[in-house]
This record gives structure tokens, sequence and C-alpha cells, in this order.
């Protein structure tokens, strides 16, 4: 069970000084033309609106142009203004119903939440859903329906290291601000203030600063494949590095934010190491993967599958190294090379009550072990 935090406070984007800053925004395309041919990178907005990316890649300015009436700036007030307990963020449109999307930190404990459109046009939102293990949030305004411009999302699943792609929104609350850059990495693991990581992220070296928190990454096609959510930085300021939810992980969670206010995760409920070459020589394995089983969490759905976790340990060089636990293969037939593979399989094809069969190394033996996935505890 990962259970690693760094997380996010006020100010403008809501974030932080604490080597990852929760608190960034990025804007997405508008609405689509209906004749707009839909390709295998669209994945339809869960609540059957009929916005489609495009057929062929776009140029920056014509990305901007089209995404930018879907964008939107979100104020929030937590406190009283005159004790500063406020904060600026992002979201993007979902769909003609007004629900639009943002990141939890961006909305976390408001006392009140202002979106405001492109033409300066501000709605009081309610709170729709909040999913703090995504850092995902649905809120709703009663506007005008002029002013609802849903962005398509895109599949982050065909995203390539290398990609162009693009970021909208309002650092450091200056609206209407666009960045580009490449998709840098793929699949990383980000601490969240849930006490548990965020898994299948997106890293990018597109500008994303403070404010930014809650906009939409875009690709070249117009999609929206990310929610910008965070920067590494010890100084609050961009330096590189930034961080999206994955748009298949939106496409999943944000339609039972919209029925049903939150979002169940699966869990094992396990702690445990990857294991690495030092490790490897001293479990005596011929490969350095998997996951070592360290911790198995009472009344888990690990424990009632009969896991178990190392009982000892064995000094090498000065050195400690737990020895004993089950040793993680594979999940549902995928190879486990490190924990990072096990939750972004959670994440992406697991729900509460699913099975999951686990491929074991236990005592020179391999062997599978069924789990029965239960709700993930709050973590705090």
């Amino acid at each position: 069970m990962d259970k690693s935090g760094l997380f996010v406070g006020g100010g403008i984007g809501a974030a932080v000084v604490i080597g990852i800053f929760l608190a960034i925004f990025v804007t997405v395309p508008e609405s689509i033309d209906p004749q707009t041919i839909v390709d295998e990178n669209h994945i339809p907005n869960a609540i059957g609106e009929s916005t489609d990316v495009f057929s062929k890649n776009l140029s920056l300015v014509e990305i901007f142009e089209k995404s930018e009436p879907g964008v939107v700036r979100v104020n929030v007030q937590r406190g009283e203004e005159s004790e500063g307990g406020g904060g600026v963020g992002s979201g993007f449109v979902f769909d003609k119903k007004g629900h639009i999307i943002t990141n939890a930190h961006v909305v976390n404990n408001a006392k009140k939440v202002i979106v405001t459109f492109l033409d300066g046009r501000s709605y009081n939102a309610d709170m729709i859903g909040v999913d703090k293990f995504t850092d995902i949030a649905v809120i709703k305004v009663n506007s005008d329906l002029v002013l609802l411009h849903p962005l398509a999302l895109g599949d982050s699943s065909n995203l390539k290291v290398g990609e162009q792609i693009a970021a909208i929104g309002n650092p450091f609350g200056l609206s209407g601000s666009m960045t580009s850059g490449i998709v840098s990495q793929l699949g990383r693991l980000l601490p969240s203030g849930a006490g548990y990581s965020i898994p299948d992220v997106i890293q990018t070296d597109a500008a994303i600063n403070p404010g930014n928190s809650g906009g939409p990454l875009i690709n070249m096609r117009g999609g929206v494949v990310g929610i910008n959510t965070a920067i590494q930085s010890t100084t609050g300021e961009f330096t590189g590095v930034g961080f999206a939810i994955p748009s298949q992980t939106v496409a999943k969670i944000v339609p039972t934010l919209i029925e049903k206010g939150e979002y169940k995760h699966p869990w094992i409920g396990i702690a445990g190491r990857d294991i690495d070459p030092d490790l490897a020589n001293v479990l005596e394995l011929t490969e350095a993967v998997g996951f070592l089983v360290i911790t198995v969490v009472k009344d888990s759905p690990a424990e009632k599958a009969g896991l178990i976790g190392s009982d000892k340990s064995i000094e090498v060089d000065g050195v400690k190294f737990p020895v004993g636990g089950d040793i993680i293969l594979s999940v549902d037939g995928i190879e486990v090379r490190k924990i990072d593979d096990i939750l972004i399989h959670l994440q992406r094809a697991k729900s509460v009550g699913d099975e999951m069969v686990l491929e074991i190394l236990r005592d020179g033996r391999t062997t599978n072990v069924t789990i029965t996935l239960q709700e993930r505890p709050n973590g705090n």
C-alpha cells in the first residue's frame, strides 16, 4: 500500500513548496465542428456529448483559438478575503449541462467557488463530486448555454514520449495563457495529500505554474489528454517538469463523480519495496524484477487471500534487507517490474469487487493467488 504524501495549500493555484507543487493549470480545445471525423484517439465524454477531436493535427494557434472558450478561471474563497483565504485555479467545460472539471486541491475546503468564462461573465458553482485520490473534482454552473463549450477528451493511452502537447490556463492568475512542449514521460507515480500516490501520470516540459491547476493538457488534434495538476519544484516556479492526470483516468472517474459525488477505488492492502539488484542478490533471484511484500494490512484483501509479508531481515555489509515475504511477479498476466505496474493496472482496469490474479514467488516456487478487491481506506 503506497502511503507517500506531498500536497498543497493556499495561494494562487493552491500551491505549496514541498518538492512537488500540486497547483497548476492549462487550457483545452473548445467544442468541435460536427463535420469533424472521429478517430481512435477520441474518448467520448461519458455523458453523451457529441464533441470530437480533429482528424488531423492542428497548429498551436488553431488549438488555442478552438480551446480557449472551453477553459475557465476558478476562484475559490475559503475564509474571509481579508485573511487571504482564497486561491485561483483553472478548469474546463465537460458538457452542456454545466459540469466543469478541475483539481480536487483547487476547490478543497472551499466556502465559495466562482467560475469565470472567456467573456468575463461569472457564476457561483456547486460542488458535485470530489476524488482526492486522483485530484479530480467536478463542479457545476447554471450558466447561459452559449457559454458552454465542452472540450473533447482525447485518449491518453495513445500518447508517445516526445509528442507535442499544449496547455492553456491561468498561471499566477494571468488568464488565457498558453504554453507548449512535449510529453516527457508516461506512467509516473505522483504523491498526493490523500496518503496514496496517483499512478499513470503524464510528465511534460510544457510550462505549468501555480494557477494552472485544473486546466487541460491538449494533444495536437485538439483532444484533452490530461488535467494539469502539479510541478516538480523547490521554489514554486516551473523548472521543466510538470504533471497531468491522464484523460483515461478522467473518463473513468468523472461520470461516477457526476452520478454519485464520489468514486470508490480498489485496494489490495500491502506495503513493500521494488526488487533492486542488491535485494535480488540477497534473495538469490536471477533478475531484479517484481515487488516484495513486506507488510500485509490487517483485514485487507491481501490478508484474506493469504499473502505473506517479510518476517525477518538479513544484514549484508551493514545494510538490512527484508526477506521471507511473497514477491509479486505479475497481476492478471501483466508483468510487474515495480509497484507502479500494480497501481497502474488497478487504476486502469479494476473496480471495487473485482477479482485480480497475482502470480507470486514464495519459498522458491511460483503460484497464483486470487484477490477480491475492496474499497480503499481514506488514508488520512
